[in-house]
């Protein structure tokens, strides 16, 4: 049975804490840095929010850009220990299936390092399945509501 989890972040300090709780699981589990979540939400929902929070919670220091012109902004970072690579990619401008070849994404999901996908539905029947999804809605009230769906083995201890 897949695992699903709801959170509320009532505020940026909740993006932040669950940030770092899932900073330490991908720190603990030996396949995570290889991890790709998929981030689904409506524009200022927080998704990019979140990716700084994490970003910086796995040692990221310095300025950390929305990739939304770039696609994909990359990091290296010394995390648990070892090198880890992350790749941050924004596909909301993403709409030409050959730009995945083009762009080398299918040689990026590929390699080892973390992926972080925002707008993945623009890249959909090119990106592989990820191992989690997190859905962010926001509320009248500014409060988000986060469901979490882990799809892969790695994406439940993820979640566990």
């Amino acid at each position: 049975m897949p695992i699903v989890k709801t959170l509320s972040w009532p505020n940026e300090a909740a993006t932040a804490a669950f940030a770092q709780q899932l900073a330490a699981a991908l720190c603990c589990t030996p396949a995570a840095p290889s991890a790709c979540m998929a981030l689904h939400g409506n524009l200022g929902a927080g998704k990019t929010t979140f990716v700084r929070h994490l970003l910086r919670a796995l040692g990221v220091t310095g300025r950390i850009k929305s990739p939304t012109y770039a696609v994909v902004e990359p990091y290296e970072v010394t995390a648990c220990g070892q090198p880890l690579h992350i790749w941050h990619f924004d596909f909301y401008r993403f709409s030409d299936p050959r730009e995945w070849e083009d762009a080398g994404f299918r040689d990026l999901f590929a390699s080892p390092g973390l992926k972080l996908c925002e707008w993945p539905e623009h890249a959909q029947g090119v990106m592989p399945m990820p191992d989690v999804d997190l859905h962010i809605e926001v509320d009248t009230d500014g409060q988000r509501h986060v469901t979490l769906h882990a799809h892969t083995p790695l994406g439940e201890s993820l979640l566990a």
